[in-house]
């Protein structure tokens, strides 16, 4: 038996992945712990994971996130994005950190698993060999941003090309925005690692990095005083898996071969089914609109303009809040005199895994674990998604041929509609989607892979290759 300490900011698309890591590392017999958001507690220990909560100065809640981060609504864009990473991410990696090493300090696992999003990890392996600190590994829960020559610099949500024409841009493209719009990110980045360096050797605890505040860093292009690009940061764990498959991710010829891909987690199969699950009876084609479990607070970005755009199609409409109450979108929808159709089904959440059999069309604001649920089950989909890494997961489904990307946070009805028409109609869209589904369910199970790979690497087995 093997003790783990997993690490997950207080985000559930980045959560629940490790939950469900967790919850197959404790059925093989191992002792797990995850540091996490407190409002998650319950669903961690309900899976048989021992849990300590964050503290709250890198803690939040997920569904306001507007406590933590004042007026998110008035930025787009890259102003959006930067303002996202620095208040999600980096700005919590101190706290992340200190929690960490007295995480380490009392219990001693045999390895730590972190979500790619937890910074709070990168001291741990900074400036310290392999053989000198606990095994660290990264579960990626988002698309790949590792700056490559194939592709784009990550949030431009440009799709990658071949040729010198392609290099010359993607070059051109990243010294843009690491000279301008992404350089806070950058400096933010170096600030929060020296400020943990600084509270590490005032614990003088002998754990995790052994660089210095005043360390020099080793030469990186666009990258901080740490020698660390905040979009290559993956790179410096022992290994990354990557919960998806390379159908669904842009090629890099840089990729090395301690990023491995493992398949996507699957969807969650219990809870409750809704009263009027019987009317999914296959007499007509079933459109599934949601805004996923984060910027779904409010629905006339995408939930209400879909309900509209479908209200008079020989389609059945089934809407997920996303965990938000239906009365609240009942009465938002009086209010904008955007009546509920009659083919419109709701629920707060509904279980994917009985869901998706039965879906034909996604439409979606690009939350990457549910588009990739979707993929699991050959449906294609309708993307409509700013902010966060949504704009990256549009291209990656425009990309692949699963779907279309509509480009926007807030497409109008007749938008909206015109996508779902085209992706019912044209073949090409579900046979892309049924391959993806394909190259998914040849990766076989993918708890079980990254279970056997961390089994594997606290036994002191090589374990680095990406498939």
């Amino acid at each position: 038996m093997s003790t783990f300490l997993l690490a997950a900011p207080p985000l559930f698309g980045h959560l629940a992945p490790m939950v469900a890591i967790g919850a197959r590392l404790v059925q093989r017999g191992h002792d797990v712990e995850l540091l996490g958001g407190r409002k998650y507690r319950d669903l961690a220990t309900s899976r048989g994971l021992r849990f300590t909560p964050l503290p709250r100065d890198a803690d939040f809640d997920d569904d306001d996130l507007d406590a933590w981060l004042p007026h998110r609504e008035r930025y787009s864009g890259l102003a959006a994005g930067r303002r996202d990473i620095l208040g999600l991410f980096v700005r919590p990696l101190r706290a992340q950190s200190a929690a960490l090493h007295d995480r380490l300090r009392r219990t001693g696992p045999d390895a730590v698993v972190a979500e790619s999003a937890f910074l709070g990890a990168l001291p741990l392996v900074l400036g310290r060999p392999a053989s000198a600190r606990v095994p660290v590994v990264a579960v990626s829960t988002t698309p790949l941003a590792l700056r490559s020559v194939d592709t784009a610099h990550f949030g431009s949500g440009l799709q990658p090309g071949t040729g010198r024409f392609t290099r010359m841009r993607n070059r051109h493209i990243d010294a843009l925005l690491a000279r301008g719009p992404l350089r806070p990110v950058q400096e933010g980045l170096d600030a929060a690692l020296t400020a943990a360096a600084v509270d590490r050797a005032e614990a003088g605890d002998g754990l995790g990095s052994s660089v210095s505040a005043d360390h020099p860093g080793r030469p990186a292009d666009g990258g901080t005083g740490w020698g660390v690009n905040y979009f290559d940061h993956l790179l410096e764990y022992d290994l990354t898996l990557h919960l998806s498959v390379p159908g669904f991710e842009y090629p890099r010829r840089e990729l090395p071969d301690r990023v491995r891909f493992v398949g996507p987690v699957p969807a969650a199969g219990d809870g409750r089914l809704p009263s009027w699950w019987g009317d999914l009876d296959g007499s007509r084609p079933v459109v599934h609109v949601t805004q996923g479990t984060m910027d779904n607070a409010d629905p006339t970005k995408l939930l209400l303009p879909t309900l509209a755009a479908l209200a008079d199609e020989d389609v059945l409409v089934v809407a997920s809040t996303g965990g938000r109450p239906v009365t609240d979108l009942l009465t938002l929808a009086r209010e904008r005199r955007m009546p509920v159709p009659a083919n419109a089904r709701l629920a707060g959440f509904v279980p994917y895994a009985e869901l998706l059999p039965r879906v034909d069309v996604v439409v979606t604001n690009g939350g990457y674990g549910g588009v990739q649920a979707a993929l699991s089950h050959g449906v294609p989909l309708v993307v409509a998604g700013d902010g966060e890494d949504k704009p990256e997961v549009a291209a990656r489904v425009a990309w692949s041929g699963a779907g279309v990307a509509l480009r926007t946070g807030r497409p109008s009805p007749r938008r909206v509609r015109r996508a779902v028409r085209t992706v019912l109609t044209q073949p090409r869209y579900p046979a892309a989607a049924a391959r993806l589904r394909d190259e998914i369910a040849g990766h076989g199970d993918p708890l079980d892979e990254v279970a056997l790979t961390l089994e594997g690497l606290t036994a002191g087995e090589r374990v680095l290759g990406h498939r």
